[in-house]
């Protein structure tokens, strides 16, 4: 019988002893940033393709995505005291400049709460604001700052890399509708160069929106036991495989993409045996705003959603030795999770509030019971601190670390396949 303990020991041994686990993870590194839309991202994705389309017994789709896409061409920042060009990198989907570029004092906001940003005298000014470690309880995200520097009429937001030697950060603008404006992430050094009081800059970013651009969501379905119950249910596997401009986009998410890869490898010899069915899912466009799995789930017949009753999403799970489990608010979710990770003598972390920075979260806006694993959360000095930076490169984890996070997905995934219709009913429980 699959479901067995020897089947999950057999399934743990196969994932343990991988050896395309690691060159995976390197090969998604050398596409570079696999910014959604460029040659590097379709270049992984057909890559990636391939590698799912190897799995016996799964059926892949490749699902067009279509979204509101943009396209930097130009971008700088002048400070005008010194006539220098400073290190920085353009918010995706944020506003264009004038071609000539706008003129614009410079106030900086500290932190950049809602509240610092409210007190300052920023309308009409660019409003410089400090990034933040993004995997911990007490960070204030960063459009959570842009949008109250744009409530409050600045005219162009600055975010600071707040650690020297690494070069700006990058992000998302968000997608939004309504009033954008300019958005640059620098380096810590040209924020130095631009926070004293009365700093002029020339800020200039010259980008294209592109209403009809396409990526594509990989879709890898298996069916579960022809003869359980629950054998049309489904657990989502997901991953997205978009990156960033700067850096290989390593953590974020090489990490997961491999995991998810190596998973469906792994299981696909015990899928008949299980009580539900699996769809391995590889999205892109999550960096812009979560764009990718939102759109796949909106497209989805209503009864197709309602039988997805588990989604487990891998995103930066190597870096730092530790995982943590973000739960988005189901309450028996942790110790589900916790126990499945325990027989297989791991240990996960849980944290239960919802945080909506990656694809688990537009699943669990659906109902549905949706985790983040993730490394190094509240470790402000793990590597994960470099993400969105051009040192996320491959040196920033290890095959042990890399393969530590695969195992643990894999004692999840197996206890989602394989828990009774009851407990696994239970986890809607909010």
């Amino acid at each position: 019988m699959t479901g067995s303990a020897d089947a999950f020991v057999r399934f743990m041994g196969a994932l343990a002893v991988d050896p395309d686990l690691w060159p995976d993870f390197l090969a998604l590194c050398d596409f570079g940033g696999r910014l959604t839309g460029s040659p590097g991202e379709q270049a992984a994705r057909d890559w990636a393709a391939g590698c799912l389309a190897a799995v016996p017994g799964a059926r892949l789709r490749r699902e067009p995505v279509h979204y509101a896409g943009w396209s930097c061409r130009h971008a700088r920042l002048q400070d005008l005291r010194s006539g220098r060009g400073l290190d920085v990198a353009p918010l995706l989907a944020g506003a264009a400049t004038p071609p000539e570029g706008i003129e614009l004092e410079v106030v900086d906001c500290g932190r950049g709460s809602p509240e610092q940003i409210a007190g300052a005298s920023v309308h009409g000014k660019a409003a410089l604001v400090r990034h933040e470690y993004p995997f911990a309880s007490w960070t204030i995200h960063r459009r959570v700052k842009l949008a109250a520097a744009i409530e409050a009429g600045a005219a162009a937001f600055l975010i600071a890399q707040p650690e020297p030697g690494v070069g700006p950060v990058s992000g998302s603008a968000g997608v939004a509708a309504g009033r954008m404006i300019p958005g640059l992430g620098l380096s810590a050094e040209a924020a130095a160069r631009v926070a004293p009081p009365g700093s002029r800059v020339r800020l200039t970013v010259l980008a294209d929106d592109l209403p009809g651009a396409v990526t594509e969501t990989l879709v890898l379905d298996f069916p579960g036991a022809a003869t359980s119950p629950t054998g049309d249910d489904r657990v989502v596997l997901s991953a997205h495989i978009d990156g960033h401009a700067m850096g290989d986009s390593a953590l974020d998410n090489a990490t997961g993409v491999a995991a998810a890869i190596a998973l469906a490898r792994a299981v696909a010899p015990f899928m008949a045996g299980m009580a539900r069915g699996l769809t391995v899912c590889l999205f892109s466009a999550e960096e812009w705003a979560l764009t990718g799995s939102r759109l796949w789930l909106a497209a989805l017949p209503e009864e197709a959603r309602a039988r997805i009753v588990f989604n487990l999403n891998l995103d930066s799970i190597a870096g730092a030795p530790s995982l943590t489990a973000l739960t988005s608010g189901f309450v028996r979710l942790g110790p589900f999770v916790r126990d499945a990770a325990a027989a297989a003598g791991l240990s996960l972390a849980v944290h239960a509030p919802l945080m909506t920075n990656s694809d688990h979260a537009n699943f669990a806006a659906h109902g549905i019971p949706a985790l983040r694993l993730l490394a190094g959360f509240d470790e402000p000095g793990s590597n994960l601190r470099h993400l969105l930076t051009r040192a996320d490169t491959a040196l920033l984890t290890d095959p042990r670390t890399l393969k530590a996070g695969t195992l643990t997905a894999g004692a999840v995934l197996w206890r989602a396949l394989q828990g009774t219709p009851a407990e696994i009913a239970s986890l809607t429980a909010r």
